[in-house]
């Protein structure tokens, strides 16, 4: 007789026999399982709006580089898109537009805005951001990433969006 390779069949045999019935053993769900399954599931409070503008639509309506200035664009999702304001190189701002339906708290801030750019309801927020609010909508701001970049030119450059064809967008 071979013992040997009678253990070797003996081992393998009882190693498929642990595997099998491991891999068909039904798993305690772990402490996470029941709120990612709640999470995944949930509908309301999505972070961006069913109905919100692809963000691919709001580049058309930055203000082109002009004055030393070179515009890149660095980020575009559904309900936003900014673009980065360099001059010699250096970030100087950020520039967005985002489509406030996906966050109505974000247009609650003009309602008692007394100044206005262009026609349309601005606030300060803090002192390195200027923004408006188009068409009950869409926010256009302007943010200071250099102390060079002041309050009047956040507020030039928010001048410079074609606002007008801003308010026309149709989602």
């Amino acid at each position: 007789m071979n013992f040997p390779r009678a253990r070797r069949i003996l081992a393998a045999l009882l190693l498929s026999i642990i595997l099998l019935t491991t891999a068909c053993a039904q798993k305690a769900p772990g402490r996470f399982d029941q709120v990612q399954q709640e999470s995944s599931q949930q509908k309301k409070g999505q972070a961006i709006a069913k109905d919100a503008t692809q963000g691919s639509e709001f580049n058309k309506f930055f203000p082109s580089a002009s004055g030393g200035y070179e515009r890149v664009f660095t980020q575009e999702k559904k309900g936003f898109a900014e673009a980065k304001l360099k001059q010699d190189g250096k970030d100087v701002a950020v520039m967005a537009i985002s489509d406030t339906t996906s966050l109505p708290s974000a247009a609650a801030k003009f309602t008692n805005s007394t100044k206005k750019i262009s026609g349309y309801p601005a606030v300060e927020v803090g002192s390195t951001q200027t923004a408006i609010l188009v068409d009950n909508r869409y926010q256009v701001k302007v943010l200071s990433r250099s102390p060079s970049f002041t309050a009047t030119d956040r507020e030039a450059w928010l001048q410079k969006f074609n606002l007008n064809g801003l308010s026309r967008l149709k989602a």
